[in-house]
């Protein structure tokens, strides 16, 4: 993933949350600016600084940089979910998921 790629997510994902770039970054104890920066590319996050924006986005490092995860919060609210399901409420699960990418 490039620093752009990065960008791109981040925005993405911030978006899908619907928060303004500012209430995020005072939400995470920064400068307004800070997600803005990282956005327009001025600037990167410090890896501590990508645990806490994926902290506060709700999902994994994994799932941020997973770009074919067309929605990493709603995926992991899911299988959040679908760990409290039985064999069969999860067979169920699967074959309307499979039904549904038809």
């Amino acid at each position: 993933m490039t620093e752009k790629d990065f960008s791109l997510r981040l925005a993405k994902l911030r978006e899908e949350k619907g928060v303004s770039a500012r209430d995020m970054s005072l939400s995470m104890g920064q400068n307004p600016g800070y997600i803005n920066n990282i956005e327009s590319g001025k600037s990167m996050p410090s890896l501590s600084g990508i645990f806490y924006i994926c902290e506060y986005l709700g999902i994994s490092p994994k799932d941020f940089f997973d770009i074919d995860a067309a929605s990493p919060s709603k995926a992991s609210e899911l299988y959040s979910i679908a760990k409290g399901l039985s064999n069969e409420q999860l067979d169920n699960l699967i074959a309307l998921a499979k039904g549904l990418r038809k």
